[in-house]
């Protein structure tokens, strides 16, 4: 089945309208040059075929060369004589080659050919009763050329089009690319600097902190210099910080982060798309856990369904959730059949790389592999103590 090519409203209606008008035109020429009643009828079969070519040569222009020939097929097999209905021949072979396929554009090429061989053989042939003379062959020579050059431009002058628009294309394409990239390592840059900001900066107030705590009762100036490096310390990352959030902004959509709240919502997505999810949450978050951690469990888990939903082969999905003290773990388990290879797993792919970068950035850690016959994911993410 032809496959029509997407146009826009105004394109489709301009195509109508433009072969509307042709073929009133064309029925006109036809009816006032004919008559008899058999060549009148011929000659609205062969304006029809002509016009319905000519409105749909963008829209499938494989159906509009058929629709071509078929009307010259019939003005040949009538013995009419040329009329402005054939001009919509070069709308048609121009067609084939700008937005043909690869073989509408070959077909519109040999077309092309063969018309310049038929025009001069049907109209130097007709109602001859003698051998061509040699005029008669410097006729046909002439309208050859000329009806080869003519058609040929045609289809050259859309193969230019054509060849035009796929370079367009392709730089288009590519810059979409490169932009992506440059977006990507954007974001990676700024999530490292983002690491490297925070961990800094609460080594430098733990180690302070600390040292202030042992000298609080011998040296009281020494504490009131550690507190002064906190506070010196933790307005630079949080400008720092604060920057590189303003930067993220520029090239990610704004909006609210995803907290624990969201899980229940991740999770009867998922279960709508074909997962039986098992969820246990145990032990049960300690009060309202740091925000980086809600995130991290959820993008973790988020991934991980994911994947599961993507190359798993069996539906059963168990997750475990243990919020403690100091730390929350999580695992997700997909349960494979005795069919199934586990190898068959993506333990190296893009997800899980993306899933151990981002506990590695929230100061955790993750493994994803093959255990017993499941694919499981589990991580261990620091929350600090108290939550």
């Amino acid at each position: 089945m032809a496959t029509l090519r997407p146009l826009k409203r105004y394109q489709l209606t301009t195509d109508l309208v433009i072969a509307g008008a042709f073929g009133l035109l064309s029925l006109v020429v036809e009816l006032v040059g004919s008559a008899a009643s058999t060549s009148i009828a011929g000659g609205a079969l062969m304006v029809i075929a002509f016009t319905a070519a000519l409105a749909v040569r963008r829209l499938q222009p494989g159906i509009a060369l058929c629709l071509a020939w078929a009307g010259a097929a019939l003005q040949m097999a009538l013995g009419m004589t040329p009329s402005p209905t054939n001009l919509s021949i070069f709308a048609v072979l121009y067609a084939t080659a700008a937005y043909g396929s690869t073989r509408v554009f070959w077909s519109g090429f040999a077309s092309a050919i063969a018309g310049a061989v038929i025009v001069p053989a049907y109209l130097v042939g007709r109602g001859m009763s003698e051998p061509p003379t040699a005029e008669v062959w410097f006729v046909a020579g002439a309208l050859l050329l000329a009806a080869g050059f003519a058609l040929m431009l045609s289809w050259v002058s859309g193969a230019l089009v054509r060849t035009a628009m796929r370079a367009a294309e392709n730089s288009r394409a590519q810059r979409l690319a490169e932009a992506e990239t440059i977006a990507e390592q954007q974001r990676v840059r700024i999530a490292r600097d983002m690491h490297d900001v925070v961990a800094h900066s609460l080594a430098v107030v733990i180690a302070q902190a600390d040292g202030a705590r042992y000298a609080a009762a011998t040296d009281p100036a020494a504490t009131s210099d550690a507190l002064a490096t906190i506070s010196t310390t933790a307005r630079a990352a949080l400008t720092d910080v604060r920057l590189l959030l303003t930067q993220l902004r520029h090239s990610q959509a704004e909006g609210p982060q995803p907290t624990l709240a969201d899980l229940e919502e991740l999770f009867a997505r998922m279960r709508a798309a074909g997962l039986a999810l098992d969820v246990v949450v145990d032990p049960a978050p300690p009060g309202e856990p740091p925000a980086a951690a809600q995130l991290a469990v959820y993008r973790i888990l988020q991934e991980a369904l994911t994947n599961a939903l993507r190359h798993g082969v069996d539906p059963r999905v168990h997750v475990q959730l243990g919020w403690f003290a100091d730390r929350v773990v999580l695992s997700v388990r997909n349960a494979r059949s005795t069919a199934s290879p586990v190898s068959t797993s993506p333990a190296s792919g893009h997800g899980v790389i993306g899933m151990r970068e981002r506990a590695q950035l929230a100061g955790g850690s993750l493994t994803a592999g093959a255990e017993y016959g499941e694919f499981v994911v589990k991580a261990t993410l620091p929350i600090g103590a108290g939550g």
